[in-house]
């Protein structure tokens, strides 16, 4: 068949088991959402809308095929459909096609079968870990109210034996906003060296910010404490942290490589187990569902108002926004983060004061590294030339690494960590 025209790239989040989840973390903002599918109290995707939904996509015309595997928990699906997921990639993929899977999982239900497998096809996996235990279990526990820290550590454990590459994910809420350092601490010295760092924006039913959400002020000087404990430990390049790599990746290459920096909100589709397709996973809300992969093409979805409309919000942001010397790097923040839950596009982020708080504590110092960072770019690319031509490459010394999630100063638009790092 041939391929879709759909006019830009797009990847695809899926939630294979919906809001289905085994356990009950306080400030989950998906359970909630199994309440659309009431028929079953069960939601696991079948074999037929699996294999709908990658032939789809593979139909399409990608320079990468992105698949993130999400929930709910997404391993409650098994193994077995994590198999049947690269069967069926294989099956519709062409040669020369870039398939790229990433799990996101809160850890307990990955065992040595399951981190073999991850393994051998290079799944990418976030695990979600709020800092040391006494954090952690504040709100993470099991549907009995069971902490869940050594049960995840027992999931990474797994994924460590195996060398499955992967990150952690702390949300930062009401119990770990103010002990950053601890937080940073517990990471590091647990040999955890790529961090993603999630601000917690709820709101309750009537709109206003749920009893774990953090405030503004709290994320930015959370924020800035990671930064200067990253600065004083020295791990400028030995850690990676996705926010920081990101301001790095505009700084140095120009390019806005998350939503949050972007100037539209139509990079990914949601997809629920049934193959309902929503615009992002933080409004599955029936007012807002595109389509279904069972009766819609990807190349209608993506051209559909519901879809286009919602990209666009992004924009609309506060007139305050446009003034502001950070817009490049916020544009407005996410559009959850505006009061009262993305329900008004123009109104100022929950998080502004603290993106300024943060940025003006940073930006001078992100500026130098990414000078830095030009630097050396500039000489690496002297080196391929002399290569190409034959000529021996200067003695430059030990050249230090640039974050794995920038774009590889080789050219192959591929990030660093999936291109050139590691390589001689």
């Amino acid at each position: 068949m041939s391929k879709h025209n759909c006019n830009m790239p797009f990847s695809l989040l899926i939630k294979p088991a919906s809001g289905d989840c085994n356990l009950r973390c306080t400030y989950c903002f998906y359970l909630e959402k199994a309440s659309l599918y009431p028929h079953t109290k069960i939601h696991r995707m079948t074999e037929t809308t699996l294999e709908k939904l990658i032939a789809g996509y593979m139909r399409t015309k990608q320079s990468r095929y992105t698949f993130g595997w999400q929930g709910g928990e997404p391993t409650l699906m098994g193994v077995d459909f994590f198999k049947k997921v690269i069967r069926l990639q294989k099956k519709y993929g062409k040669t020369g096609d870039l398939v790229a899977n990433g799990l996101q999982t809160n850890g307990p239900l990955i065992d040595d079968a399951f981190a073999a497998h991850l393994a051998e096809y290079h799944f990418l996996v976030g695990v979600s870990l709020d800092g040391p235990p006494e954090i952690h279990n504040t709100y993470r526990t099991t549907k009995t109210g069971q902490p869940t820290h050594d049960r995840v550590l027992n999931g990474i454990n797994c994924l460590k034996r195996h060398g499955v590459e992967f990150n952690i994910l702390i949300l930062v809420h009401s119990a770990n906003a103010g002990r950053p350092a601890d937080v940073y601490d517990y990471l590091v010295d647990n040999d955890f060296h790529f961090h993603q760092y999630i601000p917690c924006v709820e709101w309750d039913k009537a709109g206003n910010p749920a009893s774990f959400a953090i405030t503004g002020e709290e994320w930015g000087r959370f924020l800035c404490d990671i930064f200067d404990r990253w600065l004083e430990r020295n791990h400028t390049r030995k850690i990676s942290i996705r926010h920081f790599d990101s301001i790095l990746e505009y700084l140095v290459y120009g390019t806005q490589n998350v939503c949050v920096m972007g100037t539209n909100c139509n990079s990914y589709f949601l997809v629920e187990h049934n193959g309902d397709v929503y615009p992002c996973d933080f409004f599955v809300e029936p007012d807002l569902k595109v389509g279904n992969i069972l009766t819609n093409d990807w190349h209608s979805m993506q051209k559909s108002t519901v879809y286009r409309e919602f990209g666009l919000m992004k924009r609309q942001y506060h007139v305050k926004c446009g003034t502001c010397e950070f817009i490049d790097l916020c544009q407005g923040d996410c559009t959850k983060h505006r009061h009262p839950a993305g329900s008004d596009p123009a109104a100022l982020s929950r998080l502004c004061d603290g993106w300024k708080i943060f940025y003006r504590h940073t930006i001078n110092t992100f500026t130098h590294i990414a000078q830095e960072i030009k630097q050396e770019n500039a000489i690496m690319e002297q080196q391929q030339r002399r290569h190409n031509t034959g000529l021996a490459p200067p003695d430059t010394g030990k050249l230090q690494k640039i974050g794995r999630n920038m774009s590889c100063p080789c050219g192959s638009g591929k990030k660093y960590k999936r291109c050139c790092e590691g390589s001689t």
